[in-house]
Parts: C-alpha cells; structure tokens; sequence
C-alpha cells in the first residue's frame, strides 16, 4: 500500500472538501484518462484496487500513470471508548480529491481496451468518476 516515508505531524485536522481541482486537472502523460465528477477522499487500498483492475485489463499491454497520492493520515479510536482522553492513533491514509481531479493515466493501448480498464477502476472509488481522452470530448 502507498504511505508516505516520513511526515512533519502524526495527525492531522479532516478538513474540508470544497470547490474543484486546480492542479492536477489536465492529462499530462497518457492518452487516456480518469476523472473524478464528484469529491471525496480515496484510500490507499482503493488507489491499489483500480491499479490491479486496470492492469488485469490491459494485460501489461500499457503503461498507467497513478496520479495521486495518499498522504493524510485518518485516526481512529478503538470501539467502545468513552469521550475525551484525546485524538484517536492514525489507522490509514487517504488522498483528499476534489472534482476535476485526474485519478489515473494510461498510454499504449487502443481505445476501447483503455476505455474498459479505466470504467472498472472507476467502479471500485466511492465517487463519481468519467472516462476522458486527450484532445477528443465525450
């Protein structure tokens, strides 16, 4: 799973998710691409589930590009404890997306293959997400 090596604070505030992406909103490296339509946050597990769902399709036939990064940590506190005695220990990571947000690229293989891979991994985030292509409008 994808973590971070090292962070300046343990814990971190939830935040709020508002507004659209700014950066990371355009495809930079591939032909194809998945875009998140709505927000939320995205796990390391997840992230892991539409790699292996895009590479079970293609077959290694072509190269993904994962374009985010789970670097929030989430607390939680054991089951059955009382209020107070502080912040829950961190338990995983999660990757804050907003909408217009590209999750993954993919380059190298034909249009409907490309099409396919990037609809099954969309079908395993817990947000809307939308198949574009470079320089074409769907």
């Amino acid at each position: 799973m994808l973590s971070p090596k090292k962070v300046k604070f343990r814990k971190r505030q939830k935040g709020r998710l508002k507004g659209t992406a700014y950066r990371g909103s355009t495809i930079s490296f591939g032909q194809y691409a998945l875009k998140a339509v709505g927000c939320g946050r995205m796990t390391a597990q997840q992230i892991e589930a539409g790699r292996v769902a895009i590479n079970r399709t293609v077959r290694r036939g072509g190269k993904v590009w994962i374009r985010i990064f789970p670097d929030k940590p989430v607390t939680k506190k054991p089951a059955e404890t009382r209020m107070g005695k502080g912040k829950g220990s961190p338990e995983f990571w999660v990757a804050p997306i907003k909408p217009g947000r590209i999750l993954y690229e993919l380059a190298g293989v034909d249009e409907e293959l490309a099409v396919k891979a990037l609809t099954l991994a969309g079908n395993k985030l817990p947000f809307p997400t939308k198949v574009i292509i470079k320089g074409k409008t769907l």
